[in-house]
């Protein structure tokens, strides 16, 4: 090969190169370009964040897969070769990641049944917090510390997830404890009482207050509520201090475990 065709063809090669460099910086603006639109499209729409989270992520991997396989058309290479090296390269991948395919199959589940969305507070393979993002392979939950929690999407696909943010109401439920030699009905007012200065207590369902169970040492009272989900905490927090100090005034003593000891000579 004489010096004429080495400069030909270093210069066929430096054109490819050149081209491909271009390519790659054109086809990230893109990309970008192309994920700034789909986010506007998203939000113009007010498509399900759990949705937009999990599209854009994809979009983002199609495309960048896309631009590789451009690239290396322009350098010249052969797509067939291109396409069974993918191919080849795609089946030991997926032997080898067969838990990230399961990750992302869970997270079509999770987008198509819906059990719980972002903005949701769940409990779901052994952890629990509010969901942040649904993603291609995990599902972040920010805990109520404020600590980041990230669970393979196949975790929560595939077990028992409780979600406390379905419904717009829940129930609270709280165990009063009072003495046996104290008078039923005027433990049941002062309860009564307390519960009814609540504002955030629904009339619908009305309230519970009953004798819910003869303990070894007390009578415990069962007081069942509906609330907002979100009036939920404050009101618990509120009704637990506000029966202790009503309870005190009454002269009522929430009575400890007790324990008979007999002793032999």
């Amino acid at each position: 090969m004489d010096l004429d065709e080495l400069y030909a063809l270093g210069v066929a090669i430096g054109g490819r190169v050149m081209a491909a460099i271009a390519i790659f910086l054109v086809g990230i603006h893109l990309v970008k370009l192309l994920m700034r639109l789909v986010s506007a499209s998203f939000e113009r729409h007010q498509v399900d964040a759990s949705l937009r989270s999990f599209s854009l992520s994809l979009i983002r991997a199609g495309g960048y897969i896309i631009l590789g396989i451009t690239i290396a058309s322009t350098l010249g290479i052969e797509m067939t070769s291109v396409l069974a090296l993918l191919a080849s390269a795609g089946l030991a991948v997926g032997l080898a990641l067969q838990g990230s395919l399961s990750n992302f199959a869970g997270g079509v589940l999770l987008l198509a049944l819906k059990p719980f969305r972002v903005g949701d507070y769940i409990e779901g393979a052994g952890q629990a917090g509010t969901v942040n993002a649904i993603q291609i392979f995990y599902t972040t939950l920010v805990t109520p510390d404020n600590r980041k929690i990230i669970i393979p999407n196949a975790d929560l696909a595939n077990s028992n997830t409780v979600n406390y943010s379905a419904n717009p109401t829940r129930r609270l439920d709280l165990v009063f404890s009072a003495g046996y030699e104290d008078d039923v009905d005027f433990v049941k007012g002062i309860l009564e009482g307390a519960v009814a200065e609540q504002t955030e207590v629904l009339s619908d369902p009305p309230p519970q207050i009953v004798v819910g169970e003869h303990g070894a040492n007390s009578i415990n009272y069962f007081v069942r509520v509906w609330v907002k989900r979100e009036d939920y905490w404050p009101l618990r927090f509120a009704l637990l201090e506000l029966v202790k100090k009503e309870f005190d005034k009454a002269g009522i003593n929430i009575p400890y475990p007790q324990v008979d000891v007999h002793m032999k000579n």
